[in-house]
């Protein structure tokens, strides 16, 4: 067996595919999240905090000749992720938890008898009858 076809084998097996799919939708639903922080809750927050914007936050350690700001620590950009991943994993965790609900629904429902257990009903019945 060739490398080629190998590898043909090792990549098209469900759980890599599986996988790849996963990272994809898990790339566009971060994008949504992303956007959904970027452009509606930090906005709203910015707004409760009298409108300052938390990635710009800093402190400034020393200045240089000029004035300026020599060294700064951005304290608002750790602060804007950690609120993007507290949000992200909140979110994940709903529709995990919707997708599990369901699942319970769909397993809760008793499947539908046999035609061997239909006959076997029939015939109790009418033996219960004589």
């Amino acid at each position: 067996m060739g490398m080629i076809s190998e590898f043909k084998a090792f990549a098209m097996r469900g759980n890599v595919v599986d996988m790849a799919v996963g990272v994809v939708i898990g790339a566009a639903f971060g994008k949504i999240v992303g956007a959904l922080v970027d452009k509606m809750i930090m906005p709203l927050v910015g707004y409760l905090t009298s409108g300052q914007n938390f990635s710009e936050l800093a402190f400034k350690l020393g200045t240089n000749p000029d004035g300026t700001p020599a060294v700064s620590i951005g304290y608002g950009a750790f602060l804007q992720s950690m609120l993007d991943f507290v949000i992200v994993a909140f979110v994940l965790f709903l529709v995990i938890k919707g997708m599990n609900k369901m699942k319970k629904a769909e397993a809760a429902a008793p499947p539908a008898p046999s035609e061997q257990e239909k006959l076997l009903a029939e015939i109790r019945d009418l033996l219960k009858q004589r």
